[in-house]
């Protein structure tokens, strides 16, 4: 006689199995949990358990991509820049791995410093730049004045990713207007969305200029 009880869908996977469904290797998955990109558990036994909702939730945000230009449109639009700036290098690759699954396949240049980071800017002229506040060298609150003070950066959006709360940034001097503040672990939704508005906002500049 065969069974007529329904299959219960799993609610949770395993990280090889997260890895899999997202196309990244188990250290990468497992460095998504660990810094709150994927919501996870851990048995008694101490393994992890991934819940499903955060895997599609991430594979949506990989495939739910803007309208795409006109073909005209696109070849004159530079594709984005991103500059990040933090000194945990491990956080850096995590930037990295996320930052390749946004849906405009952004250019992603690192740095470790804000010294290098400067340099990097000089050079590459990138459209949004994200920063941590402690950081070698310069800090990020002596980037973003020195930033703010250079017309030529005017068009790149700034946003600050820090582990320190509001009330000791202000202690150390705040950071100046239309500053995106956003605390760790990395909000990269948040991210994502201040990233099509700058793909938007390019594609309105072009549409503009051919009218």
């Amino acid at each position: 006689m065969k069974s007529t009880a329904r299959k219960v869908e799993k609610t949770f996977c395993t990280t090889r199995e997260a890895g899999q469904l997202l196309g990244v290797s188990v250290g990468t998955a497992q460095l998504w949990v660990e810094n709150g990109l994927l919501s996870a558990w851990k048995t008694p036994g101490g393994h992890r358990r991934v819940t499903r909702e955060s895997v599609e939730k991430l594979l949506r945000s990989k495939s739910e991509a803007p309208p795409a230009a006109p073909a005209a449109r696109r070849e004159v639009i530079r594709r984005l820049k991103v500059l990040v700036v933090e000194d945990d290098t491990n956080l850096l690759r995590l930037y990295e791995t996320t930052l390749a699954l946004w849906p405009m396949s952004p250019e992603v240049i690192v740095a470790t410093n804000g010294i290098n980071a400067l340099l990097l800017i000089e050079r590459e002229n990138p459209d949004l730049l994200i920063v941590d506040l402690k950081i070698p060298g310069i800090d990020g609150f002596e980037m973003l004045k020195i930033l703010q003070s250079t017309p030529r950066y005017a068009h790149m959006a700034l946003a600050v990713v820090s582990g320190l709360d509001a009330d000791e940034i202000a202690r150390r001097g705040g950071v100046p207007p239309g500053v995106f503040v956003l605390p760790k672990p990395v909000p990269f939704t948040r991210l994502l969305g201040i990233a099509m508005d700058i793909e938007e906002r390019k594609l309105a500049t072009v549409g503009g200029e051919a009218a």
